[in-house]
């Protein structure tokens, strides 16, 4: 096991434990670094989805820096069990804020493509998904097209790939009439690209008279 460290926000320097799992590839600290000097150094009130937790790192900043809610998703059991264990230390120290950052995180050990379709038919909306799927096994394209429902209006995706992304190609995923994505930032740090998208819903007319 390998250890990162959160950047920002009442969990700063905290250590992350990196379990040894096939395709778990934890976003660096310099990618966590510059995607939060983007979106603000706080996320306070944000809701926050993070489609592809893994270690943890991501999801666990945004909670750090005071998002309200932040719904992690992971199935692999051992990544899972070990986010688990992270939030239970986490509960268990520190100050009131640093317990409260805990208790916003809400933990799923699911299939992404299950908890997406749940969560929209619950009418929860996000601020903010996090995705940073296993690369070259065509998640972006599976996960696109269920996104929509789940997305205020200018929510911000991060999205993490091994190569640069076209938006409009990336906004092609999206169902017909649901809107577009918009390119804000892109960066990369060895072989990940990573990039901070804006959706744009398609606005419809007033009908009422």
């Amino acid at each position: 096991m390998s250890t990162v460290r959160i950047v920002g926000g009442v969990w700063r320097r905290t250590p992350v434990v990196v379990p040894d799992r096939p395709g778990l590839r934890p976003t660096p600290d310099r990618v966590r670094e510059t995607l939060f000097n983007w979106l603000g150094q706080t996320l306070a009130g944000w809701r926050v989805l993070d489609a592809f937790a893994g270690s943890g790192a991501l999801g666990l900043e945004a909670a750090s820096r005071g998002a309200a809610e932040v719904v992690m998703v992971e199935s692999d059991r051992v990544a899972a069990t070990a986010i688990a264990r992270q939030l239970e230390r986490l509960r268990g120290a520190g100050d009131a804020a640093a317990r409260a950052a805990a208790e916003a995180v809400d933990l799923r050990r699911e299939d992404i493509l299950r908890v997406l379709p749940a969560l929209a038919a619950a009418g929860r909306r996000f601020d903010l998904v996090l995705l940073d799927p296993p690369f070259g096994q065509g998640w972006l394209a599976r996960i696109l097209p269920l996104l929509p429902p789940l997305l205020e209006e200018g929510a911000r995706l991060h999205v993490e790939s091994d190569a640069a992304i076209d938006p409009d190609e990336l906004a092609a995923g999206l169902p017909a009439g649901s809107g577009g994505l918009v390119s804000l930032r892109l960066g990369r740090a060895g072989q990940v690209h990573y990039h901070l998208l804006e959706y744009r819903p398609i606005s419809r007319p007033d009908l009422r008279s």
